[in-house]
């Protein structure tokens, strides 16, 4: 399964921020005491996977946003991993998922690609940076469509504009976010919090304003969550990082 690859030389200056503080608790019987994207798979942690994909995606440079057992992360990546030059933003305490982010964008001039990385979704970044501009959003994200799940929220979708974010329930089929964001760090310009969420006081509130995008893509996704998706990243990953 190859990588998604449309891909233009300007993108490069553009940096991607990826969310690596996660605790893994329901992961924690099987990964031990590490953060959630130091999972091995294959005998590699699941952020290299990561940092691989945005290699292939021509991304310069990640911002890691760390926080449980940092110095473990950084001691793995240092500051270049493959063709990316890596930076970190450190949570002292827990900020939450838009804390998080707004302390990052403090190492990014302007716009950023923004990812989770406990995530993997196969899109083509400079693909969505395009409709997000074509869109005139405040913030634009990355969307898979489902089927027969229980684990995620749905989004409702019109005209590219996202209107709805609905609860998590079984559907047979829906579309989800799938964690990957591309905007600029004006987003928060009006959140004087430090800790706040991402997706109540940023997303939904993008909502009300018109200015939130979705672009479906139907590439590759997993979410490495919960041991039975850890379990099935193991094969997968043998295909399409080979």
């Amino acid at each position: 399964m190859p990588f998604q690859s449309s891909i233009i030389n300007h993108q490069s200056s553009i940096p991607c921020i990826v969310l690596a503080g996660g605790l893994g608790t329901r992961l924690r019987g099987v990964i031990n005491d590490l953060p959630k994207p130091m999972a091995m798979i294959n005998g590699k942690p699941f952020l290299h996977y990561v940092l691989l994909y945005l290699t292939q995606q021509k991304i310069k440079k990640a911002i890691l946003s760390v926080g449980y057992k940092a110095n473990v992360i950084e001691a793995c990546f240092g500051d270049k991993y493959l063709d990316v030059e890596i930076a970190y933003s450190r949570e002292e305490e827990p900020l939450g998922t838009g804390g998080g982010i707004k302390k990052a964008f403090e190492l990014v001039n302007d716009s950023a690609f923004v990812l989770n990385g406990d995530t993997f979704f196969d899109i083509d970044l400079n693909s969505l940076r395009e409709f997000h501009l074509q869109n005139e959003a405040d913030i634009s994200l990355a969307l898979k469509p489902m089927k027969n799940f229980d684990r995620y929220g749905t989004v409702r979708l019109q005209e590219n504009r996202i209107v709805n974010f609905e609860e998590k329930k079984f559907l047979t089929e829906g579309i989800i976010n799938g964690g990957v964001y591309f905007f600029s760090k004006n987003v928060f310009e009006n959140i004087g919090e430090e800790k706040f969420s991402f997706e109540k006081e940023v997303l939904e509130k993008s909502v009300s304003k018109n200015k939130l995008c979705g672009k479906v893509y139907d590439g590759y996704f997993i979410d490495i969550g919960i041991p039975e998706d850890y379990a099935k990243a193991q094969d997968d990953f043998k295909n399409l990082f080979e």
